[in-house]
Order: C-alpha cells, then structure tokens, then sequence
C-alpha cells in the first residue's frame, strides 16, 4: 500500500502512453505544438504493462489512460488487453478527445472499460474548431453518442475559458437532459505550453454554478466519493448530472489520492509540481522491478501537502503543455 507523507493512501495512477495529439486546443499547447519526445524515450506499450503491474503490486487499484490523446498510438490495444487481464486493478478508464476511439469502441466494451472522459470544450460547431483549430466536430459528437448507446459511463470535460466558451455552458447541459452523461466543467488552469501568464481565473466554479442556477434554480448535489475532485448535481427531471472540478482553486488537495507519470517516464506527485524524478531508467535497469518500487515510496514520501505549496516550487511561468504531463 502506498502512503504518502501527509497519511494520504494513493491508490489512483493516471499514466500517460504519448504526449502527441492530433487536435490543437489553444489551452493545452501552442498552435505550432510542441517538442514532442522521440520514440525511444517514450515507454514501449511491453514497459507500461510491466511499470502497471509494479504500482498495482504496490496498491494502486485504479488506471486512467492519457496523453497526449491515448489513441494516437497504434499499439494501444495491447496494453488495455494487458490492463484488463491484472489481477488486482479494479477500475481501468481513459481520457480522450474522441476523435479515434470508434474504431476501438466494441473491444473497449468487451474488454469491460467503461468508463471514458471526453475532452470537450464546445456544443456549437463553431467554437470547438475555434479552440481545437481542426474540422473534427461531427466524428467526435458521433462517438460520443455511439458511446452512449452502447452502455459506457461517459463523462465530458468542459474547461469554462473565458472570452471563448462560456456561452456554451448552458447549452452543453442539453446533452445531460436526453442522455446519462455527466459533463464536469473544469476551471482553467496554467498548463497551455507556457505560451502567456496565468495568475487569475475569471470563471471558477463558483462563478460556474452561479451562472447555472440563474437557469436552473433546483438542481441538488449528489454525494460523491471522498476521493473525488467533482462535485456532482442534478437537475429535476434530466437523465444525465452535471459537476464542477475546482482544478485552479484546488479545494481538493486534502484527499488527493493520485500519482502521475509521463510517457517519457517523470513522476509527478502534483499536478501544480515539478517532476520529483524519471523512473524510465531505471525500469529498463537491472533489477528493475525493486529499484522502481524504491523510487515509487521515496516520491510518495515527500508530496507536497497541497497544489499551492507545489506551484511554489515554480518560478515565473508554467512551461509545460498539459499534453506532456497527461492531465
């Protein structure tokens, strides 16, 4: 079991498999991308089933695959068959932006990985090619509903930007009146490639909910995990529930039970921190697998006990692109 230095049991491992992506979202990296990592300092899909078994050996119990935007890798199949056959991981989900996961979509299900967050920061046509500067709207809509219909717990993630898509709110709750999906909106946060300064939140999830009140003045809160970074509620009459992630105000650090590494192997124990180090080495090693677990307690031990604390260890600006360090 692992626990970290502020008695915190972190069970919770979001990996990521590439820091590619074949959307351009304006919040997440600069137009002209990034630096991508070359292929021989990305983990082989043979070292992120190995390094998994090693952290599930070690208590984690629950793997969410990102990037970069998972799919991109063609070989991604294999570790989900690898995933979904360990014994002791009992929740295995994914976040993606769902423009290449219909191919994918009945293996997934048969496999029993059910539950998918979709990146989406627009209900109107035109601003989602705004903010992902590519034509992808209809193929992601489509499987998001196909999704739906086929029985997967799909959950949206909406980043309120301000001046781009606040107006789309409202009409994104639309989708949760038909259909049981819940959409989270997430305040923005700094991770956008380090391409301007980030020091204030006009939409935080106050504001959020204020602004969904004014139109929907009964929806009540549902109770959710400790654990969990949402808060949960329902409007009268919807199929679906809504919720709000405070990812810049960070209300949640008390019970944060994850663990990040990158696909180039950096273990981030904060999301607002610096990598602490680089387990990629080390697993491809002599007697990797203790010398991984050593590295593994020693990052637990010395968390940061909240984001704010972490985000001290900066100095100026954030210089990394969401996509590099998997959300």
């Amino acid at each position: 079991m692992l626990i970290d230095n502020h008695n915190r049991k972190i069970n919770y491992l979001r990996l990521a498999v590439t820091d590619r992506c074949n959307l351009r979202c304006n919040y997440c990296m600069p137009e002209n991308g990034i630096d991508f990592s070359q292929k021989e300092t990305l983990f082989t899909i043979e070292e992120l089933s190995r390094l998994s078994g090693i952290l599930v050996a070690q208590g984690i119990d629950k793997i969410r695959i990102t990037g970069g935007e998972p799919f991109v890798r063609k070989d991604l199949m294999v570790l989900l068959r690898n995933l979904a056959h360990m014994d002791g991981l009992k929740d295995i989900s994914i976040t993606t932006n769902a423009t290449l996961i219909g191919p994918y979509i009945d293996e997934l299900k048969s496999l029993g990985i059910k539950n998918i967050n979709v990146s989406l920061d627009a209900i109107d046509r035109e601003t989602f090619e705004k903010i992902t500067r590519r034509n992808q709207y209809d193929i992601v809509y489509n499987n998001i509903m196909r999704l739906c219909d086929e029985g997967f717990n799909v959950r949206i993630n909406f980043i309120a930007l301000h001046g781009q898509n606040t107006q789309d709110i409202l009409p994104m709750l639309e989708l949760t009146k038909q259909h049981a999906i819940c959409v989270r909106y997430l305040e923005e946060m700094p991770f956008n490639g380090g391409s301007r300064h980030f020091e204030a939140n006009a939409w935080d999830y106050k504001r959020i909910l204020s602004h969904i009140k004014e139109a929907y003045p009964d929806y009540g809160e549902i109770p959710t995990e400790a654990t969990s970074t949402s808060m949960i509620y329902k409007i009268p009459g919807f199929k679906g529930t809504f919720g709000v992630i405070p990812s810049f105000s960070r209300t949640f650090c008390g019970s944060c039970n994850r663990l990040r590494i990158t696909a180039t192997g950096d273990v981030i124990t904060c999301l607002y921190a610096q990598p602490c180090m680089n387990i990629r080495d080390i697993l491809r090693g002599l007697s990797s697998e203790e010398k991984v677990k050593q590295q593994i307690m020693k990052a637990i031990g010395s968390r940061a006990k909240t984001g704010f604390e972490a985000q001290k260890q900066y100095k100026g600006e954030y210089t990394n692109s969401m996509t590099t360090i998997g959300g």
